[in-house]
């Protein structure tokens, strides 16, 4: 059985990942094989199908493999990609609306608060889903994220 705690550390390292890719970057590190290795930790592109749905993707919105979600974090192959992840961000805060918790798979459903460098606060919506991997961590198989609707 999936715990909350499980969820929320995987949140937290999500978030420190995105951090740490940044300061990769801004440091003139290979900012790349950190984003790489942040998506092979947390993703689970190489257990099986992921869905995701990046916050800022209109023409390519959806993100079927490890590269293009390489792509969105730092930038590559798909033309609209900036690279998020190097933006860079000095925090990442989850705040649940709630967690569902299967026996190997989670959902979360929330809010995220991306904080750039000079203190200005982006919030995100999101929803991620969870399967337990062979080695009991947690990997996200569903990501979507978007920014709430403006009138």
């Amino acid at each position: 059985m999936i715990t909350e705690n499980e969820v929320l550390t995987a949140q937290k390292l999500w978030g420190d990942g995105i951090v740490a890719i940044g300061k990769v970057f801004t440091n003139g590190g290979d900012y790349r094989a950190r984003a790489g290795a942040h998506i092979d930790k947390l993703y689970a592109y190489a257990q099986g199908p992921v869905l995701f749905k990046p916050t800022k993707a209109a023409e390519s919105q959806f993100r079927g493999s490890r590269e293009d979600a390489l792509s969105y974090f730092v930038g590559g192959h798909i033309s609209e990609d900036q690279g998020f992840a190097i933006a860079p961000w000095s925090d990442v805060r989850f705040e649940n609306h709630d967690i569902i918790l299967m026996e190997t798979t989670a959902l979360a459903m929330g809010n995220y608060f991306f904080t750039a460098t000079n203190a200005d606060v982006i919030k995100v919506e999101y929803t991620f889903g969870y399967i337990k991997d062979g080695d009991g961590a947690l990997r996200i198989i569903l990501h979507h994220s978007s920014i709430p609707y403006s009138a």
